[in-house]
């Protein structure tokens, strides 16, 4: 019988968890790697208030992989208080996990005793178990600090990120390379590049770890760019910029969107100055990357991946079977 393969996903926010919520159904140990750097709704107040690592991602990822036959117990995590003074804009689950901190002594504990109400079917790793902040240097030089801030631009959101750095600066949490080490696949992405997926890959010894692993790396394009983060970007845009921590032909597959939304719903998107992410396969014929493209476009109101469709894909990558794959020829 073959070894269950070992599947990593980095990042935070909606990404991780529509990756994991349509991977969970197929036979892999799969484990996500959660940015530490949310400082936003309720996640940043219990940051302040109680000296908390955000718990907001890690409950998302905990969701994702909880027992799909008990969905009173997911939506209790994951309710959102909508009034009162004291509670409105706090998430149950932020509360519960940040219960459990206080009760077990330690964060790492606080998620395994969740891990075990959720009765979650893999990993839920936090990439470092130290507070740290994140901060934004625009091409401009003016610095943006916070997650939200940069996440929710205040400031011209059409300048581009030229440079991306914590304070304090943070080292891994050992479970996390250790987990990044076993992994047969690690997949980056989709999710907000600038503030779910590359502060992770700033925590140190977390980028040398997925350089080092014989693990086969997937980046997953997202389907719409971002003002503040990706406003204008294509495709080769992300890769490109993920190459900027990781180094080239560290990245083995590339998973793009080519289903374009309908008008409507695009021309809302484009009114907030975000815009579909173009295909330019032009920009990837220097690269080893295989690029493998698809409609995984969800239908509904947001314009995010859709789960099964991403997993499917994922999943023939993942057992090496045949994919049609569009590969440019590398120079030379």
């Amino acid at each position: 019988m073959d070894r269950m393969k070992k599947v990593v996903v980095i990042g935070g926010g909606t990404g991780v968890f529509t990756v994991l919520s349509g991977l969970k159904i197929y036979p892999y140990k799969l484990s996500a790697i959660v940015s530490m750097a949310d400082d936003g709704g309720s996640t940043g107040t219990l940051r302040e208030e109680f000296g908390i690592l955000p718990p907001g991602d890690i409950r998302r990822a905990l969701i994702a992989l909880s027992d799909a036959n008990n969905k009173t117990l997911s939506e209790l995590f994951n309710f959102r208080f909508e009034e009162g003074s004291s509670l409105k804009g706090h998430s149950l689950g932020n509360l519960l996990i940040t219960a459990l901190e206080r009760i077990t002594g330690n964060f790492r504990d606080a998620i395994k005793e969740a891990t075990k109400i959720l009765n979650v079917k893999g990993d839920v790793v936090p990439v470092t178990l130290e507070a740290t902040h994140l901060y934004a240097e625009l091409e401009n030089g003016e610095v943006i600090e916070g997650e939200t801030n940069i996440d929710i631009p205040k400031h011209d959101g059409k300048l581009h990120i030229k440079k991306l750095f914590l304070h304090p600066k943070v080292i891994a949490n050992p479970d996390a390379v250790a987990t990044i080490r076993k992994a047969d696949i690690i997949i980056l992405g989709p999710g907000d590049l600038y503030t779910s997926i590359l502060p992770n890959l700033l925590v140190d010894g977390i980028t040398g770890a997925i350089v080092s692993s014989k693990a086969q790396k997937i980046c997953v394009v997202n389907i719409m760019t971002k003002l503040g983060e990706t406003y204008g970007f294509c495709a080769s845009d992300f890769l490109r910029t993920l190459e900027t921590y990781l180094g080239k032909n560290i990245v083995n597959y590339c998973v793009v969107n080519i289903q374009r939304p309908n008008k409507d719903l695009l021309l809302k998107y484009q009114r907030e100055k975000d815009d579909f992410v173009r295909f330019d396969k032009n920009n990837f014929k220097n690269s080893r990357v295989k690029i493998i493209t698809g409609n995984f476009l969800r239908r509904g109101t947001f314009l995010r991946h859709d789960p099964t469709k991403l997993a499917e894909s994922l999943s023939k990558i993942i057992n090496q079977r045949r994919i049609g794959f569009f590969k440019l020829p590398t120079n030379g």
